[in-house]
């Protein structure tokens, strides 16, 4: 079928924010989506599988030699992007159409991921020409670029890069193979049933040792109806059991799992759920005791708002971003109160600096015997711009 690209690598480590390096996160999602495309029967290769360094002037020919310059081909370029937005994007070349985008868009939705856009972007110089050299220098190749989320997201991205990479990258494949033609199978363990042509409830409840009833109370299905390719459990959940959690306004699939530490796609598959949409007063089975919002947590400290704090600026005060602090204390907004006791991870001990007339990153970071990478990733800073009163976290 074509190419997966893993972007950056060695010395070009791309974004860095958060505790999330792109050249590392797309490494793991490209060897992911090589495996599971092996899975799947579709031929692919990969452009790096290490920590290796491919200028932009080697990358494109690397991505060729493997299935040459065909429109058969289709490359899929993979990057965390960066600039404080929230959000996959996809970028298809000028010469495709966006049919395979919006593909990826709609099973990037359903993974709870939010999408931003599809679209394409061209070169001021040349507009004839595709902005992006991956998809300008790789021609008649379908190729595309997929953005999973912002490293230096003030949303939920970095937690769903985090913990979330794997279901927005099978995301990806799912398209691919609806968009090739290929028969998606979702991965299965051996606690699990994929459902296929001529299956009933009655054969797959009487192969597995079980009583129809049981099987639908497993999967908490209400009636007989079966799709090819469905997930059927076989087992109860053995993690102590369940409890119900009401949807109120506000809420998004991805929020109440991760208040709880599952993944959207677990959620949904505890609750039989086919879309991501809620309402109001639906109610939503859990695992019980994982919620993370107790209150009591020996790793966690309190902090007392007082009068012209942020989210964002507590959040940088102790080393973690806005959507941990939201999940620690179950908000579903970033409005705060004066006096309201915030749930704060642990502040390690770091020193803080106050940016001065003349100072720059690079100075700052020689005489803390530190590295600029090191005090942008610790203080959420995308860029090497500072301001003078600006306080600086220091290792």
């Amino acid at each position: 079928m074509g190419n997966s690209v893993s972007s950056h690598g060695g010395s070009d480590p791309g974004t860095i924010a958060n505790g999330i390096t792109e050249k590392d996160y797309t490494l793991k999602i490209s060897e992911y989506m090589h495996d599971r495309l092996n899975d799947l029967g579709i031929e692919n290769s990969m452009t790096r599988t290490n920590d290796e360094t491919l200028s932009p002037s080697v990358r494109p020919g690397r991505a060729q030699s493997f299935y040459g310059k065909g429109n058969d081909v289709i490359l899929v370029s993979n990057h965390i992007n960066a600039g404080g937005g929230d959000g996959a994007e996809v970028i298809y070349s000028l010469r495709n159409s966006d049919r395979l985008s919006s593909i990826i868009s709609d099973n990037m939705s359903a993974a709870g991921q939010n999408v931003r856009k599809y679209y394409q972007r061209r070169l001021p110089s040349n507009p004839d020409l595709d902005y992006y050299y991956i998809l300008r220098e790789t021609p008649n190749n379908e190729s595309i670029i997929v953005e999973y989320g912002f490293a230096d997201s003030t949303g939920d991205d970095v937690n769903q890069l985090k913990n979330n990479w794997q279901d927005l990258t099978e995301a990806v494949v799912k398209s691919l193979a609806e968009y090739v033609g290929v028969p998606y199978k979702p991965i299965a363990s051996a606690d699990s049933y994929i459902v296929k042509s001529g299956d009933t409830l009655w054969s797959i409840a009487r192969n597995n040792g079980l009583t129809v009833d049981e099987l639908k109370r497993i999967n908490n299905l209400s009636n007989n109806a079966l799709s090819i390719g469905q997930v059927l459990k076989l087992k109860p959940s053995t993690s102590g059991g369940t409890e119900t959690y009401t949807v109120k306004s506000g809420d998004t699939l991805y929020g109440i799992a991760n208040r709880y530490g599952l993944s959207v796609s677990v959620l949904k598959s505890m609750n039989n759920l086919t879309t991501n949409n809620l309402s109001i007063g639906q109610v939503l089975k859990v695992k019980k005791g994982t919620s993370s919002n107790t209150g009591e947590n020996d790793n966690n400290n309190y902090y007392v708002v007082k009068s012209g704090d942020n989210l964002y600026k507590i959040a940088n005060l102790y080393d973690t971003d806005v959507s941990e602090l939201k999940r620690l204390n179950n908000l579903t907004s970033n409005t705060l109160s004066i006096g309201q006791r915030l749930i704060v991870p642990s502040k390690k001990d770091y020193q803080t600096y106050t940016v001065k007339s003349g100072d720059t990153l690079y100075g700052i970071a020689r005489d803390f015997n530190t590295t600029v990478s090191a005090i942008q990733s610790l203080n959420n800073l995308a860029t090497s711009n500072l301001s003078i009163g600006q306080k600086l976290l220091i290792p």
